[in-house]
């Protein structure tokens, strides 16, 4: 059991604020580029895992598959993404940034970039990566309850 800090009470509160402001900052500098964050994550992924259909997305960035198929057509509307047939199921389509795209990926690294310095400004490299190291931790551990939550209603339903 960890030891008992003075932020114990505060820790959950502190974490939703700068969740809060990171995506608010986010959404500002997106909606300058005419885009929404979002789509900026959308693109981001589908940079770094080609071929994801519209499903496995969905799963990734754990959005609805409706709005994630509203972000991938507005998104191929501005000839950024496009959808190819899956060789193996016709039902599927993978989804692949296109070379149009690489302007708009460059803006997102730099801005990343820019974010990670000034939130991380002041800090130590390696309280970075413990905080890191804790942060993924915290992920997991929730990300396990709402499994073990979701397979509890799924016997509950059936």
């Amino acid at each position: 059991m960890p030891a008992k800090t003075k932020l114990d009470s505060d820790l959950l509160i502190v974490l939703s604020d700068v969740a809060r402001h990171m995506r608010t900052y986010s959404d500002q500098v997106a909606r300058k580029h005419g885009m929404t964050r979002a789509q900026w994550i959308i693109l981001s992924r589908l940079e770094r895992r080609p071929n994801l259909s519209q499903s496995e997305l969905s799963a990734l960035t754990e959005v609805s598959p409706i709005t994630v198929a509203r972000l991938v057509d507005r998104l191929e509307a501005q000839g950024l993404v496009k959808r190819c047939s899956d060789p193996a199921d016709r039902r599927i389509w993978r989804l692949r940034v296109t070379p149009a795209a690489e302007p708009v990926l460059r803006e997102i690294k730099q801005f990343r970039g820019k974010l990670y310095r000034m939130m991380t400004e002041g800090i130590d490299a390696t309280e970075i990566d413990a905080l890191a190291s804790g942060l993924q931790r915290m992920k997991e551990n929730v990300s396990r309850q709402r499994r073990t939550a979701a397979a509890a209603v799924e016997l509950v339903d059936a």
